[in-house]
């Protein structure tokens, strides 16, 4: 789940603590996705998301109470935190689906290419314009994708496609994130969206949960909070640094899956992974980078 926020009066004046908070959110969200894999390799994916986002709430209720309650979920359009409920609910399901699957290192990478498919839809739904600096990146990241997939070898998994449908629909979520985060506020935006899962999730109950053992919960209790205080950490920076400057920072994730697959599940990268990984992150930083000069050059 992407978080966004509009910084306050005291952003920028201390960016060293916004990088460090992004890093260590990436590092936590990171461990949060390979304990919710544990957790999947005994109960359905529904089930353990289920778990995971009943033990999100707890930190998040603490978060709420520090920022003075419930006065700080100000609402001014249900409709559109509703629907990038909606969105968060599902890409969030397709890479919890993906990590039963798949190794997290192939998982996480692939849902990096979230940012070049927002740059791509950008025109066609928020009307932007871009030039072809960032349609060279798109093409870039797309390369990336096909070397990872191999679809012309039987090296290719159907299943690969599953966190590829996540980046769609984080992309989705993304740019409605862009429409509604300049009048909806990020605690808003987020509880919407643990709610939505928390529902969606109990949705599968029909379908085959199983009994859970104390180990199960323990993991996904673990999941869940490092998970709430990921994205408390990263709205938080937000707070000492501009969006654009963190950005980059979260890309250290691709250090993280690979490493974390290898030490925990003994996933060893193979050479797809290897080849396209650095094609997707460049070209991802490199779409940050634009648009924070493009930004720039437009407030001269």
């Amino acid at each position: 789940m992407t978080v966004s926020a509009t910084p306050d009066a005291s952003a920028s004046q201390h960016p060293l603590r916004g990088i460090v908070l992004t890093l260590a959110g990436v590092f936590l969200l990171t461990s949060s996705d390979a304990a919710i894999k544990w957790v999947t390799g005994s109960l359905p994916f529904g089930e353990a998301l289920f778990l995971r986002t009943l033990f999100v709430i707890l930190p998040i209720a603490v978060i709420v109470w520090h920022r003075g309650g419930l006065a700080c979920l100000r609402i001014v359009s249900p409709k559109n935190l509703l629907l990038r409920a909606l969105f968060g609910t599902g890409s969030t399901f397709l890479i919890v689906a993906s990590l039963s699957l798949l190794p997290i290192g192939e998982v996480l990478t692939l849902v990096f290419v979230t940012p070049v498919l927002v740059t791509a839809l950008a025109p066609l739904l928020l009307g932007e314009r871009v030039g072809w600096h960032r349609w060279a990146a798109v093409l870039a990241g797309f390369a990336g994708v096909l070397i990872m997939l191999q679809p012309d070898t039987n090296a290719f998994h159907v299943a690969a496609l599953l966190p590829l449908a996540a980046a769609l629909v984080a992309s989705l979520r993304d740019i409605i994130t862009r429409r509604i985060s300049a009048s909806e506020s990020s605690l808003a935006i987020l509880v919407f969206s643990i709610l939505g899962m928390l529902l969606a999730s109990l949705a599968t109950a029909p379908f085959g949960w199983r009994p859970i053992g104390l180990t199960e919960i323990a993991v996904a209790g673990v999941s869940g909070i490092l998970f709430g205080i990921a994205h408390y950490m990263m709205i938080e920076s937000y707070r000492f640094a501009e969006a654009s400057l963190v950005a980059p920072f979260r890309y250290t994730n691709l250090i993280w899956a690979p490493l974390v697959g290898y030490l925990l599940f003994g996933e060893v990268p193979d050479k797809a992974l290897l080849a396209g990984a650095p094609l997707i992150g460049a070209s991802g930083l490199y779409i940050i980078w634009r648009e924070r000069a493009l930004r720039r050059a437009q407030q001269r």
